[in-house]
């Protein structure tokens, strides 16, 4: 769909606040359309300066409402009318002023009401919003009814004097709240006027068993969260008081109630104030779970990590009591290899185990190589290219098939000739690439990677093949050996 911008883009000379402000009218009105039970309609004039008298208005947004049915079955947005088609509009527009209390006009096989308010910025009329309900419907209306309406109804003058959508709310409306949650209506001095059943069953479930009406809402907050909050501590009942724009979040053992204040103004004077309301209690358990699951993973990882330093100490020392070689380099390989699976482990112990940021872990696995060759001074390890965030699902195989790869290199394609290493990575949005680079000895003659016996490269291939869903060559010629690694980040 088209922005507001789009839709004015040569039909009218809107300054970009002004847009703003339409925006902001736009992500708010929800609230206007399910108060008043109506279809809500912004119409902008089109003109072709700001001092041209408009020639029609052209439709940018329109809203249904969730509290009843809605009027047009299909959207408005895009239409244009000329001046003089929809009289109410001109009127609304050239004074000011609501537009009340006009005559029902059919629209197919409804009798719908059309009433215009003025959208009023910096005492200059920007827009103009059509209302429509069906008559029918507002003949017997409830106590419900009517109390909406009658909250609408200041919520439009708003509108028409600049003062709604609110200034500075930011986040607050994120989400938006929906009247059908809950509605609470306090006066001046933040008594509870009307309380819808929704809000009623609220607060019933949260300990409070008396009527709502004729209480403060601050001091009923006050008292169902005097657990959680200190006794001195006046500030919830300020919050609630109904003087300023706020969100608040009431909670007992009972349950957890998000509350949004919203003052009623008649110009400068403050008349009151709605509440909309909704029981987050399901929500907030849900996240308090979803914490503890967190703290109880990483919890994991570091217990993990710690057992196997503990594993690797143990070999380590078995490795030094040892007179074989080769028992005591199979223990050594064992220990490098453990440490690599570690070093996953204490990433993931530090943070969410969404994801593991693995330049970080590779960083690391370099070091460990460099301290552990006897030819450290003479060799240089390079990285070029970032990893970014992989799979925990991923990270483990990955880091034990990058340790044997260097320490391959190291141990056998360096050895006595080669002096540097190239770790170069390559990343798009499905997979990624990990090529080794030495300018050591090179691959023997005759060399098969499935045929080798060499223990690592045996491990490299089942983890790459098994684990990482991945391909593994590795191409020799008399200037370098590559290994490259390609597998699918998904």
């Amino acid at each position: 769909m088209a922005s507001i911008e789009e839709y004015l883009q040569g039909r009218s000379p809107i300054s970009p606040s002004e847009i703003h402000r339409l925006r902001e009218l736009v992500a708010d009105w929800q609230i206007l359309s399910d108060l008043s039970f109506a279809d809500l309609i912004l119409w902008v004039p089109i003109r072709k300066d700001a001092m041209s008298w408009p020639t029609g208005y052209i439709a940018v947004a329109h809203i249904r409402p969730t509290t009843a049915a809605t009027v047009f079955a299909n959207d408005v947005i895009g239409d244009e009318i000329r001046w003089g088609e929809r009289t109410y509009l001109d009127q609304a527009l050239s004074s000011a002023e609501i537009i009340r209390d006009t005559e029902p006009q059919p629209f197919g096989d409804l009798m719908i009401k059309e009433e215009t308010i003025p959208v009023l910025m910096d005492e200059k009329v920007i827009a103009v919003i059509s209302r429509h309900r069906n008559s029918d419907l507002m003949r017997q209306p409830s106590k419900l009814e009517l109390n909406y309406r009658e909250i609408a109804h200041e919520l439009y003058r708003m509108v028409a004097e600049g003062n709604f959508p609110y200034k500075d709310a930011g986040s607050l409306f994120d989400p938006t709240p929906r009247v059908g949650d809950g509605l609470i209506r306090i006066d001046v001095n933040g008594t509870i006027s009307y309380a819808s059943p929704n809000a009623r069953s609220a607060f019933s479930r949260m300990g409070w068993s008396n009527e709502l009406i004729g209480y403060s809402l601050g001091d009923i907050a006050h008292q169902l969260a005097r657990e959680n909050v200190d006794a001195s501590d006046e500030s919830l009942k300020g919050r609630l008081s109904g003087r300023a724009l706020r969100r608040v979040e009431v909670e007992n053992p009972g349950g957890t109630i998000d509350l949004i204040v919203l003052p009623i103004l008649a110009g400068q004077d403050r008349t009151g104030a709605i509440v909309l309301l909704n029981n987050v209690t399901e929500l907030r358990r849900r996240e308090r779970e979803l914490v503890t699951k967190d703290a109880t993973i990483r919890e994991i990882h570091h217990r993990v990590k710690n057992n196997l330093q503990t594993v690797s100490a143990l070999l380590r020392l078995q490795a030094r009591r040892i007179d074989n070689p080769e028992a005591s380099q199979a223990l050594n390989e064992a220990v490098r290899r453990i440490a690599s699976i570690a070093l996953v482990h204490e990433t993931l112990s530090g943070g969410s185990d969404a994801s593991v940021g693995f330049d970080d872990v590779l960083d690391r696995l370099v070091s460990h190589a460099l301290e552990l060759t006897p030819r450290l001074n003479e060799i240089t390890i390079s990285r070029t290219g970032q990893l970014g965030s992989v799979d925990p699902r991923i990270a483990t195989p990955l880091a034990l098939v990058i340790t044997e790869l260097i320490y391959n290199a190291l141990e056998h394609g360096l050895e006595d000739e080669g002096t540097e290493l190239t770790i170069a990575i390559e990343r798009d949005g499905q997979s990624a690439h990990v090529t080794i680079i030495d300018d050591g000895v090179g691959l023997p003659a005759g060399f098969d990677l499935t045929q080798s016996s060499n223990l690592g490269l045996q491990i490299v291939r089942t983890l790459t093949e098994n684990e990482l869903r991945g391909t593994l060559n590795l191409v020799s010629n008399a200037e370098e050996t590559r290994a490259q690694l390609s597998f699918p980040l998904t």
